[in-house]
């Protein structure tokens, strides 16, 4: 159903706007990396957008968000009309003229509608009716820029034990890719910064995760490192469906970050044995409540970047005794 729907979308995009001509889609997200846990009801869809070269500045301390401008005259003279006032290519403006495209050739399909749009959300959000129910897809606009990654991630994705020092040079050869995304400290919402985003990284370790080449593969022994992550994020889906208020400031990229570490910090395959998953996932789950605890999760990618702001300690520290309840009483919460 989802592929049909985009299918569709990425054909009209390309015909009614000449600007969005090169637009590919990206499959991102929890179920194209296979740790989608409940239905499958919920899709990433990333249309992405080669340019050649960007300037970069960076327009806080997180080394995360970023001003874009064009180095000398682009290539793509189509996104001088998405330039600001400053010149600075603006999300705000990019993603308005795919939400009007996409609303126009929503009007043709039917069961489908553009969902409202949350402020500051990156996305653009359709909820698809079908017999089973409702889906929602995200459609979320990425530049893919074809240079270097910028000097934040630098000490960042530390997998040489893990995945191997090979694989890094690889991975850090790959694009790099930003998406629309308003940064949260920023006061007034311009809309002209734009997030780094390693969807494509992620999902290339999710799927190649072991640091034997073998690792859960028909013939090789199978570990329960993704086995951990669904149960963690399950407990984060019950929990914050709980107590939605509470933990608002909680998503499942913090599991995600905190699953990744661990993955560091256990490199081998026999760290994760099948028959040890109650074990490993304790191990897991002590590493996660200690970030909790201290407020302080590194992004995977940008290590200077906390992912855990320190004004939202009271969530934190809600969500730390909720998880020490249920593992101290034997998961209460996997049995409902």
């Amino acid at each position: 159903v989802v592929n049909e729907v985009v299918s569709q979308l990425v054909q009209a995009i390309r015909a009614r706007d000449s600007r969005f001509g090169s637009i590919e889609r990206l499959s991102a997200g929890s179920y194209y990396e296979r740790v989608k846990i409940s239905e499958p009801n919920e899709f990433d869809i990333m249309l992405v957008m080669p340019v050649a070269r960007l300037q970069l500045d960076q327009s806080d301390d997180t080394g995360a968000y970023y001003y874009l401008s064009f180095k000398r005259n682009p290539k793509e003279k189509y996104l001088l009309k998405f330039l600001d006032e400053d010149g600075k290519l603006s999300a705000f403006k990019m993603l308005q003229a795919l939400r009007d495209v996409i609303k126009q050739e929503v009007k043709n399909i039917k069961n489908v509608e553009v969902k409202r749009k949350k402020a500051g959300s990156p996305a653009i959000t359709l909820q698809i009716k079908n017999s089973s129910g409702e889906i929602s897809v995200d459609i979320i606009l990425t530049l893919e820029v074809q240079q270097s990654w910028p000097p934040s991630t630098r000490d960042g994705l530390k997998i040489e034990q893990w995945l191997g020092t090979k694989v890094r040079g690889e991975f850090r050869n790959r694009p790099l890719y930003l998406v629309a995304k308003q940064n949260k400290k920023d006061k007034v919402l311009k809309g002209n910064t734009w997030r780094l985003s390693f969807s494509h990284i992620e999902k290339a370790m999710m799927n190649n995760h072991g640091s034997s080449k073998t690792c859960c593969e028909s013939d090789g022994s199978k570990c329960c490192r993704k086995s951990c992550l669904k149960l963690l994020k399950y407990l984060l889906e019950q929990l914050k469906m709980k107590y939605t208020r509470e933990l608002d400031k909680i998503c499942s990229y913090h599991v995600k970050t905190a699953f990744f570490h661990s993955c560091v910090m256990w490199p081998k395959d026999t760290d994760w044995h099948l028959g040890n998953l109650d074990h490993c996932f304790q191990n897991y789950l002590g590493y996660f409540l200690d970030c909790l605890e201290k407020s302080y999760l590194p992004h995977f990618f940008i290590p200077q970047y906390n992912l855990l702001s320190l004004e939202d300690t009271a969530s934190y520290n809600f969500l730390s005794r909720q998880i020490n309840y249920q593992l101290n009483n034997r998961f209460p919460i996997f049995q409902e």
